[in-house]
């Protein structure tokens, strides 16, 4: 196997980054590679990096970032106030799949979430995305909740809309 350097992501690795979300088929559709850099994407980049609980993580094949995720660490009160791991924005460049990188980079952030006392690890993952699926139950995940989402960004403030109704 090819020794990946996993790291937190620096600043400049910014522009790999929203290339890395651009370059599939779903982030093809929302993501924005114009540039100069979206000042969304850098704005998001500030208040990760400021966040303790929010680590970018990147994943380097020598010079090369080839895989990413976002990891959010998330106090709760319910599981007698133990803290879990969130995962999000999971990518391997195309370069690198069916290389076992994936494998590494969720293993690695696994051990990460446990070594701040995380009790568990959620993601989630959009349900076209069949052979990401697969690949979290290969790892383990198992769907045991059913996952909601509202967008309210595209379609104006839904709290006003709810007080409406």
């Amino acid at each position: 196997m090819t020794p990946y350097v996993f790291r937190e992501a620096r600043r400049d690795d910014l522009d790999a980054l929203v290339a890395m979300l651009a370059d599939d088929v779903l982030g093809a559709t929302r993501e924005d590679t114009s540039r100069p850099l979206n000042t969304l994407y850098v704005d998001a980049w500030d208040a990760i990096a400021r966040d303790p609980n929010n680590e970018l993580i990147v994943c380097e094949d020598g010079a090369a970032i080839a895989g990413m995720l976002q990891l959010t660490f998330i106090p709760y009160l319910t599981h007698t106030g133990r803290w879990r791991g969130l995962i999000e924005g999971v990518r391997v460049a195309n370069s690198h799949r069916g290389q076992g990188l994936g494998r590494q980079l969720l293993e690695w952030t696994i051990a990460r979430a446990a070594g701040r006392g995380c009790m568990l690890i959620q993601l989630t993952s959009d349900k076209r995305r069949t052979d990401a699926i697969r690949f979290y139950e290969n790892l383990g995940f198992s769907a045991t909740h059913e996952g909601l989402k509202l967008e309210i960004g595209s379609r104006g403030d839904s709290r006003a809309r709810l007080e409406q109704d």
